[in-house]
């Protein structure tokens, strides 16, 4: 892998360097991935210079993201250090890992803003976006100014202002597996006081992978967004307000099967392939709304941000991956998500600067999540099991006597969950010289409520030995409510101190100490094995059943210690970020498979872990056409005290999160003297993650991979065409591995692609 790994930097060193010669060292300087601190009025929380906050950040540039093709947060994960998120399943699946720490379902350890408006669910983040201004990664706790589900840290989205940019933007792309994009947004600016814009944008792709069951492709997607955005400046007041549509229709969860530890499960016959035969799908409709209002006074300013969001999703699976009829599941959401935040502000200037600030949000989720067993998941999974441990002197079928109803099982889960939240928090910002000290503190509280309804109606038959011996059908008939109610209050300090090395501010060192947390919940997933389990009881299997014990998590704190640095040369050719940090985490959050015949996941809670390590970004300008952009992440993330089904993991990594992760990028901008061609951009990059552990036992993991991408930019004065190719080597990897009854699946990472892009500008 290190040979590989040097093969693909000499290519991207001679690739990029051997057009140099054509670029006379008199051309004057172009537009680089140099990203300079502007002064931001869309950012309400934050300083509007990051790289002079006690924080690990990476900001990426409009320009940046738009000569990459960047249209999803997940595009650009690997361009900031320890930030790993994995596109596997479907786009309901937005997990993301950071320094050792993150989940695949329930609470997300980041969160993500647009606009200034936090997602309300971790489903939307793998959403499309369009014209995007700016991208902001802030590593580390942020609960002092965002609160919960943000121990990981904060990703800030900023679109496209009409008041900064005026004029129509067109977009086509064109690339492998007949995926294209089409997008057109229009900004205007009417009497220097009103801007309002409207962008839309539709994409397709046919998937990837195909299901060896009946050959279909099993990935495809359709997708589209609208969006319109009102802004309105005078004075000392400011309104804005971003009003958005998504869409989302796709198959998905791609997954191989790859063999089982018991031989007796083991299927030689499908390893490799892609094969179930119930088809898989996700469709996702996401309506939201964000009304920012501020107005500034003579030292302070007051901010309003009032936001709704609705989401309406379906996930169709077929839950056993397998061409036999186990289970399927489908799960039906409708959320309704409103929240109010004020706050109140010092100017930045003067020695003394603060913020208080209040908020509160109401979150009300319907979900449906029935099971439908079939005939194999009924025989293997219930039948099997009862017929072995309940000590019947005879046998156990489905259905009545005759047969009738043994085809499927019918298990009906749906819950209605109501989270309420409200905190306060303030923030002090001492400036003494070149010193500057920082104290924050949240009160925050969560108020979780679920009533559910598990039912079922259905009938089994019990056959004694004996000829003369009659069977008996028994009738089943559950019908369960009941409301779950869990209240969390959270006290989240932080604390930093940062000093200037130079008097222009250029260089800074900091150190900072944070606590963060993650809400705790209910794991409305595990109901259809509770479902499953209750029935068996009435068979005469389980004797008991806790379900708030069995469903139930709770919160996971972290604590955490940072040393970093922000630096720059006076000419700015050459900015680095460096951190070093050590976590705490107490009750983290895991996802795991109960055992090897359970139809469901749940989150429980590992004790305690730990987790240490480093992260470096920086870009400098070797000349004045070339630049060279990197960043690297390292963590080592452990167990402290985890034990699961009777077995000690202390000592062994997190998985799902990698150990390493790297970003290499040249960049090469040649002036060109053609009348229509204003400059030729060649880049060229080298990505790479891991190693991954994929389970708490660390028997399996993906290696560090690493990948090439390249393309080559034709620039004009309104328009750019991108020819642009990724994965060039064809490197194979793994995304994703889980187990489920039994047998091992993994979903392999996308190969070699590439395409066209085409962009205008009409002012």
């Amino acid at each position: 892998m290190t040979q590989r790994l040097l093969k693909y930097l000499l290519f991207a060193l001679l690739f990029v360097v051997s057009g140099a010669a054509y670029a006379s060292d008199n051309e004057p300087k172009v537009d680089t991935l140099i990203a300079v601190d502007k002064v931001h009025i869309t950012a309400i929380k934050q300083s509007s210079a990051l790289r002079r906050e006690a924080v690990a950040s990476s900001v990426l540039s409009g320009r940046t993201l738009e000569m990459g093709g960047v249209s999803a947060v997940k595009d650009v994960m690997t361009d900031v250090p320890n930030l790993f998120m994995p596109d596997y399943g479907s786009r309901t699946t937005s997990s993301i890992y950071v320094r050792g720490m993150g989940t695949r379902i329930d609470q997300p350890v980041v969160g993500m803003n647009v606009d200034n408006v936090m997602l309300a669910d971790k489903n939307l983040y793998d959403t499309e976006l369009q014209d995007i201004e700016r991208i902001e990664f802030l590593r580390g706790p942020q609960a002092t100014l965002y609160g919960r589900n943000t121990m990981g840290g904060v990703i800030n989205v900023y679109t496209l202002s009409p008041l900064t940019y005026q004029g129509v933007r067109l977009r086509a792309d064109y690339g492998s597996r007949n995926s294209f994009r089409v997008a057109a947004s229009s900004y205007n600016r009417f009497k220097e006081k009103f801007g309002f814009s409207v962008s839309a944008q539709y994409s397709h792709c046919d998937g990837y992978w195909r299901n060896s069951f009946d050959n279909s492709l099993c990935d495809r997607e359709n997708g589209g967004n609208f969006r319109t955005k009102f802004q309105y400046r005078e004075g000392a007041l400011s309104i804005d307000n971003t009003l958005a549509l998504s869409i989302v229709d796709q198959g998905g969860y791609p997954y191989q099967y790859i063999g089982s530890p018991n031989p007796e499960k083991h299927r030689e016959e499908l390893v490799g392939k892609i094969c179930y035969n119930e088809p898989c799908s996700y469709r996702r409709v996401a309506v939201s709304d964000g009304l920012s209002i501020r107005y500034d006074f003579g030292g302070c300013s007051l901010a309003s941000i009032t936001s709704y969001q609705y989401m309406n999703d379906n996930m169709h699976i077929d839950n056993d991956f397998l061409p036999e009829y186990y289970f399927t599941l489908e799960q039906r959401k409708q959320q309704h998500h409103f929240a109010e935040e004020l706050l109140l502000r010092s100017k930045e200037e003067g020695k003394y600067r603060w913020l208080v600030g209040v908020n509160g949000f109401f979150k009300r989720e319907n979900m449906q999540a029935p099971v439908v067993f079939g005939p194999t998941g009924i025989d293997r999974l219930i039948l099997d099991n009862i017929n072995a441990h309940s000590g019947y002197d005879g046998e156990y079928r489905w259905g009545d006597a005759d047969g009738n109803g043994a085809d499927e099982l019918f298990l009906d889960s749906r819950f209605t969950t109501q989270n309420i939240g409200a905190a306060a928090f303030h923030r002090s910002d001492l400036h003494l010289g070149r010193w500057r000290l920082s104290l924050g503190l949240r009160l925050d509280y969560e108020l979780v409520q679920m009533l559910y309804n598990t039912a079922t109606n259905t009938c089994y038959t019990m056959f004694p030995n004996g000829a003369d011996s009659k069977p008996t059908t028994r009738f089943v008939n559950i019908d369960n409510s009941e409301l779950l109610t869990r209240g969390f209050f959270e006290f989240l300090p932080s604390l930093s101190a940062s000093v200037d090395l130079d008097d222009a501010g250029r260089n800074l060192l900091y150190i900072s100490a944070s606590k963060g947390y993650k809400a705790g919940g209910f794991n409305t997933q595990m109901f259809s094995e509770v479902l499953q389990r209750e029935l068996q009881m009435k068979m005469g299997l389980y004797r008991d059943i806790d379900i708030e014990e069995l469903c139930a998590y709770n919160p996971e704190h972290s604590y955490n210690v940072e040393l970093g640095g922000h630096f720059a040369t006076r000419n700015g050719a050459f900015t680095a970020d460096a951190a070093l940090f050590y976590i705490e985490c107490v009750d983290q959050q895991l996802t795991v498979f109960p055992d090897e015949n359970s139809t469901g996941r749940m989150m429980t809670n590992a004790g305690r872990t730990r987790s240490f390590g480093a992260e470096l970004s920086a870009t400098a300008r070797l000349a004045k056409i070339l630049v060279l952009r990197g960043s690297y992440g390292y963590t080592n993330a452990k167990f402290r005290k985890f034990v699961s089904g009777g077995i000690d993991y202390a000592g062994n990594y997190i998985p799902y999160a990698p150990k390493n992760s790297l970003s290499l990028r040249l960049m090469q901008t040649v002036p060109l003297r053609s009348g229509w061609i204003d400059r030729l951009v060649l880049s060229v990059g080298v990505t790479g993650a891991g190693r991954i552990y994929w389970n708490e036992a660390n028997d399996v993991s993906q290696p560090f991979y690493a990948m090439l991408d390249a393309s080559v930019r034709f620039e004009g004065a309104r328009w750019s065409v991108d020819l642009w190719c990724k994965n060039a080597a064809n490197s194979r990897y793994d995304t994703f591995y889980f187990e489920s009854m039994g047998n091992r699946f993994l979903q392999r990472g996308k190969p070699l692609s590439g395409g066209l892009r085409v962009m205008i500008n009409i002012l």
